[in-house]
């Protein structure tokens, strides 16, 4: 293989990564709405990091990661707590700029999603379930 064709290989499965990425978080945006919850954004950048998805929910927000991979299991390995660390703080720096302020309730999901497109929803996924910060 040569160097043209392995950066051609390499730009096409990171092409396919994020489409697939873009996908997954689509459908899961899409089963929050049906069960009734607005989503506030989707792919959310601060200074700290990106957010997959974030859900309105009664007084505050649902914080939403959403893993891709040919399994459940393989999807759930891909979080790191480095990565967990980064969700906390865009997480705390978006609830900051909200009109909530930092008294509002914060839940973080971890929506996994196989090749087959089937999700399972993790709710409270990092065990945390804030009502304050």
């Amino acid at each position: 293989m040569s160097v043209s064709s392995g950066k051609t290989a390499r730009s096409h499965r990171g092409a396919m990564a994020y489409f697939g990425g873009l996908s997954a978080e689509t459908q899961v945006a899409d089963l929050y709405r049906r069960q009734g919850r607005a989503i506030a954004a989707q792919r959310w950048r601060g200074r700290s990091g990106e957010i997959d998805l974030i859900a309105e929910a009664q007084g505050g927000f649902v914080f939403i990661e959403v893993k891709r991979a040919a399994t459940h299991d393989r999807a759930v390995m891909r979080l790191s707590r480095r990565q967990r660390d980064r969700i906390y703080a865009a997480a705390s720096e978006y609830i900051s700029r909200s009109p909530q302020g930092m008294s509002c309730s914060v839940r973080f999901d971890v929506v996994l999603v196989d090749q087959q497109g089937l999700i399972k929803i993790i709710e409270n996924a990092f065990g945390l379930e804030y009502s304050g910060w």
